[in-house]
């Protein structure tokens, strides 16, 4: 008998990926506790904001850090346009990312609303087109909103990364309904739960329901101990996949018994 593993490859274009787990850079309290999370976190993937760098200039102790532990863990840099407002913001920043960073990866944000953070369908259609002709491989932050979702991939976009909730409420999967006819709809989509996501045991529910991976940020940094924290996402989204490949089982209206009160329960020889 053979046991699936805790995890199983994905990709991005080319690039193969192991790690569902991908972790974002803000908000932690000191350089090493986001080295020791990402270290904890097996990430593969780490996303950091332009603004916020370029509104850190001269303190470079950031990123020299962040440098420094995504070599030591083989993980990617993921820049993201997050503050963006507009197409025309969001494509400009894109630009200055690729120059400063050097990857053609970028987490696409253009927000549409000031209270909930909720991105804005046409502008993050505009703005994904033209970065896919730029050559960019993007990763648009998006809701889960169907019609949508089929625009992006329309455009380009080699995958999907629809919100769970608003950015940094931790309410977890709030349209659990929606994000399951996403996945039924768009079986053969990279979809990436981004947002909201507050426990692991919310990670673990967007893994079992067939999600490819979630990114996640607050969540960690603003636990009472992001590297423990860290390590248990991680152990929440291998346990989430391994049910997925395992299968789940299906829900019952009404009580089935789950041992038989008659006939042979066991074949006996």
């Amino acid at each position: 008998m053979t046991t699936a593993p805790l995890t199983d490859p994905w990709h991005v274009g080319p690039v193969t990926l192991h790690s569902r787990f991908l972790l974002g850079s803000a908000g932690y309290p000191s350089p090493q506790h986001l080295s020791d999370a990402i270290a904890a976190s097996a990430t593969q993937i780490v996303t950091v904001g332009l603004k916020r760098t370029l509104a850190a200039a001269g303190d470079n102790g950031f990123m020299a850090q962040l440098s420094q532990s995504l070599q030591t863990q083989g993980a990617r840099l993921l820049p993201n346009t997050a503050g963006c407002r507009s197409a025309r913001d969001a494509i400009q920043l894109a630009h200055m990312a690729r120059e400063l960073y050097g990857t053609d990866w970028l987490k696409l944000e253009v927000i549409g609303d000031e209270h909930t953070l909720q991105p804005d369908p046409f502008e993050l259609v505009i703005a994904a087109e033209q970065l896919v002709r730029d050559g960019f491989t993007v990763f648009p932050y998006c809701t889960e909103d169907l019609i949508t979702c089929r625009r992006l991939l329309d455009v380009g976009c080699p995958l999907l990364m629809p919100w769970g909730a608003p950015i940094g409420s931790g309410q977890g999967l709030l349209n659990p309904f929606a994000l399951r006819t996403l996945r039924e709809r768009l079986p053969d989509t990279v979809l990436i739960i981004d947002a909201g996501i507050g426990a692991p045991s919310h990670a673990a529910q967007a893994l079992e329901m067939g999600f490819d991976a979630v990114l996640l940020n607050s969540a960690v940094s603003q636990a009472q101990d992001p590297v423990r924290m860290a390590g248990a996402f991680r152990q929440a989204i291998d346990a989430g996949r391994s049910a997925f490949l395992a299968g789940v089982m299906a829900k019952q209206d009404f009580a089935v018994a789950s041992t038989p009160v008659s006939g042979q329960p066991f074949l006996l020889k």
